[in-house]
């Protein structure tokens, strides 16, 4: 169960140190990076900050480790800051990691972009299609009792036939 003061602390975690990157720290490796979740330990001891960065997609993995090493040298001082500005007894240690949910998103919305594509060519390729067969293949119930009809009937004929073969042997054997 998570403890309501650590969502608030979080909360207000995330708000300084995006407000410090922002207004504050003066450090072009942090251009593009978002704070995107705070989540502090039941017992306030540690938050974990998650962060991501907009930016070139040719240059992402150096951008991100020069921007990870930035909030590394800047951990003190933003921890500083949260701890002036939350007026907490003891402020939690903070500990930076890079949120890969943005980049898994904008995969997995591809992977959907191209199954959405495989469905539209399937429903145009279904709206031509004919049946191989009858349109309905399987027995209803109302023909069912129609087929026990003639299958009764049928037996019915088969036994004369095998009754009047026995007629027949019967009269030539006396």
């Amino acid at each position: 169960m998570t403890n309501p003061r650590a969502v608030r602390i979080a909360g207000l975690v995330k708000r300084v140190i995006a407000q410090s990157i922002e207004t504050e720290l003066h450090d072009p490796r942090l251009a593009g990076v978002t704070i995107t979740d705070v989540r502090v330990t039941n017992d306030m001891q540690i938050a974990h900050v998650f962060w991501t960065q907009l930016g070139d997609p040719d240059k992402a993995e150096g951008q991100r480790h020069r921007a990870a090493q930035a909030l590394q040298q800047a951990k003190g001082r933003l921890r500083s800051h949260v701890g002036a500005k939350a007026g907490l007894r003891l402020t939690p240690v903070l500990e930076f990691r890079f949120d890969e949910v943005p980049g898994e998103a904008t995969e997995i919305e591809d992977i959907l972009t191209v199954a959405r594509k495989r469905d539209e060519e399937l429903a145009k390729a279904r709206a031509t299609a004919q049946y191989a067969g009858d349109e309905d293949p399987y027995k209803h119930p109302d023909e069912a009792q129609d087929d026990e009809e003639s299958d009764e009937s049928e037996d019915s004929e088969d036994s004369e036939d095998f009754n009047d073969s026995d007629d027949s042997e019967e009269s030539t054997q006396e």
